[in-house]
């Protein structure tokens, strides 16, 4: 396993190149009709800043006694579900029953929009931490609320940091926190899934814990990259079946990468036209 496929992202910071995902049909990335689109700019827009500046505001001020992360997490759950009631855009759970199977494991999600972060931390019943930049921990407010609510920093500068930085996820896991990941890197510009890096591969086979597949389906069309006005519609989250890791060792981190991306991949063609009729 080389160490230049290892990062994994979940906060936004700057969208990494990811290599190519096999030929597919491309879906074209539209802008909402008129109305929707002047609805986003005077109203729903708005109307998220403000939700995102308040709840900061809260978690910040919840971070100088909370160390454990977990009331920062709470209100970061609060400031998701709102974000959703503003946009207008139900989630339903797909396979919720399989969340309970395992306390600790790392799940991995495909990446389509910013709205995917809001949807995950508004419908996962538990406790879960993030990797995210290392350069976002120097931004006001932002690096703030990531030190304090105990998210782990992934420093790409050599391949020894990096892997010093994915061991921090496996000491969190370790601990008896999931993770969730973005193992893209970032977000899809077609909305077909991307090249996945083995980072979060490798934490869990280091941590001896599942791999379970987050497949979302349908942020790519409310908020598609490049575009900045909301087009409301119901949203999916498919849990897939836990991929066991027992036994593995870190050199299977490819492999099992590529069984993590079969099962998104799978469930995203199968389900995307579910979501498109609801």
């Amino acid at each position: 396993m080389t160490p230049h496929r290892l990062p994994v992202l979940l906060v936004e910071g700057e969208d990494p190149v990811a290599p190519a995902a096999p030929p597919s049909a491309v879906p074209v990335s539209k802008q909402p009709p008129f109305a929707l689109r002047w609805l986003s700019y005077l109203v729903l827009i708005p109307l998220i800043g403000l939700a995102t500046v308040g709840f900061g505001c809260i978690s910040l001020l919840a971070g100088l006694w909370d160390r454990t992360g977990r009331q920062q997490h709470a209100i970061a759950h609060f400031w998701a579900r709102t974000l959703l009631l503003i946009s207008l855009s139900p989630v339903r759970i797909v396979g919720v029953e399989k969340l309970h199977e395992h306390e600790t494991a790392v799940y991995a999600s495909n990446h389509l929009s910013y709205m995917d972060t809001p949807v995950l931390f508004a419908r996962l019943p538990f406790q879960f931490r993030i990797l995210a930049k290392q350069s976002l921990w120097k931004v006001p407010f932002i690096g703030w609320y990531l030190n304090r609510s105990g998210q782990v920093p992934v420093d790409t500068k050599s391949p020894r940091s990096l892997i010093a930085s994915l061991n921090c996820g496996v000491a969190t896991l370790k601990a008896g926190i999931p993770l969730v990941l973005f193992p893209e890197g970032g977000r899809a510009a077609t909305g077909q899934l991307q090249t996945m890096m083995s980072g979060c591969a490798y934490m869990a086979i280091k941590a001896q814990v599942p791999l379970i597949p987050l497949t979302l389906i349908g942020t790519y069309e409310i908020l598609p990259i490049h575009v900045y006005a909301l087009h409301p519609r119901p949203l999916l989250i498919v849990i897939g079946d836990p991929i066991p890791t027992t036994g593995l060792h870190t050199r299977d981190a490819d492999a099992l990468t590529q069984r993590l991306y079969q099962a998104i991949s799978t469930t995203y063609n199968e389900y995307q036209g579910v979501g498109n009729r609801e």
